[in-house]
């Protein structure tokens, strides 16, 4: 069955070029194209493509007006497309909080210097984007087009954990709990949060419920391009009440400090004369995640002492996998979030199939769960 896909931007030359590129698909159908966002609400509204790939700038109305208006009356999955720098990073969360999926670089040789790799990655990336179309996620607002999904709607209706499914050869495993978690004021030395699609979101979600007394130091791991991480850091930072940054190299890991891992490198903790630091370095042409979960979680597992709380959140793939079951071997919780409040269960689902996750939960428990149950204050709070 073909993806039907409708492409915005006021270039005729990019939306050529994006024409070309899909043509290598034939499960790619072209359904329409838009020269502004009010020919693209129009056309999204009458041609109702399974995805439509957004530009942000466009004159009459940008992509992320009109990304808010179709999704205040259809449901379509929306890939934008942005410029890799500080103000398209932050139009670029924008447009994440007003409901697109997921984005890509508009200048494809920043993600691909081979221009046939760049065509593969965006067909595959257009067919990931509209397999969110089927999520449970969305099913309501498929069923009614005047309902769309929202932050405030997600804050205000309990999301139920998704069933779990499990590889035959681990049908053995404990399945996860989804009750209040077994942890305590002090119990954890650091908690470490791995996440991609959909992840800028949900990160926001839990960082802005976090008490200024939050006890642990946090470190974030978000599938990101270099030039994103330091504006998302800054982003988080402005709506938390702990402090954020892009980690550098020798950052010291402490209380009331999240260090997000940056674009393009790989961190990892090391220990030093009883302080623990971050050792942020290049990564090397290769690896397929730059910043990378599973390096993270599994230095955090080989070197930091006590107990360590590992967080897989939405996310395409299975980065974290490995690392988070090397962190649940060193003594580690584990808690990943469900299906129904992710964007993509890649990441989630692969740690659940491997019998590593001990809780899952919904992106609004977690971050209630983290608010209400790790701080430093001795009073109890209402959870």
């Amino acid at each position: 069955m073909s993806v039907r896909v409708l492409i915005v931007d006021d270039s005729r030359f990019f939306r050529r070029r994006v024409n070309d590129m899909l043509a290598v698909d034939p499960s790619l159908e072209i359904v329409g194209e838009a020269a502004d966002g009010q020919e693209a609400v129009e056309k999204a509204l009458t041609l109702k493509p399974d995805v439509i790939t957004m530009d942000i700038e466009m004159p009459v109305m940008d992509g992320i007006i009109a990304t808010r208006r179709i999704l205040a009356v259809h449901y379509i999955p929306i890939l934008m497309f942005s410029s890799l720098t500080n103000e398209g990073a932050q139009a670029t969360f924008d447009a994440l909080d007003a409901g697109a999926v997921d984005y890509l670089p508009k200048r494809f040789e920043e993600f691909s210097s081979d221009m046939r790799a760049a065509g593969n990655k965006l067909c595959e990336k257009l067919h990931s984007v509209a397999r969110v179309r089927q999520h449970p996620r969305f099913a309501k607002s498929l069923r009614n087009k005047n309902s769309v999904p929202s932050e405030s709607s997600d804050r205000s209706a309990k999301l139920r954990p998704a069933k779990r499914s499990l590889h035959s050869a681990n049908r053995t495993a404990v399945p996860p709990s989804t009750e209040e978690p077994k942890v305590r004021r002090g119990q954890i030395s650091v908690v470490v949060i791995g996440t991609s699609t959909g992840g800028p979101v949900a990160l926001q979600k839990i960082l802005s419920s976090l008490p200024a007394d939050f006890l642990p130091p946090l470190l974030l791991v978000q599938h990101m391009p270099e030039s994103f991480t330091g504006p998302f850091a800054e982003r988080l930072n402005n709506m938390s009440q702990i402090t954020v940054k892009e980690a550098e190299d020798g950052d010291e890991i402490r209380s009331g400090l999240a260090l997000l891992a940056p674009g393009g490198h790989q961190m990892e903790v090391k220990n030093e004369r009883g302080k623990s630091f971050v050792h942020v370095y290049p990564a090397v042409q290769g690896q397929n995640y730059k910043p990378s979960v599973d390096i993270t979680f599994t230095s955090v597992a080989n070197i930091v002492q006590g107990k360590n709380l590992a967080i897989i959140l939405t996310g395409m793939g299975a980065d974290g996998c490995a690392g988070t079951q090397t962190m649940k071997k060193m003594g580690a919780q584990v808690w990943v979030q469900d299906e129904a409040s992710s964007v993509v269960n890649g990441m989630p689902a692969s740690v659940i199939d491997a019998g590593a996750a001990d809780y899952v939960f919904s992106i609004d428990d977690i971050a209630k769960y983290l608010a209400c149950l790790l701080y430093t204050s001795p009073s109890p709070r209402d959870c």
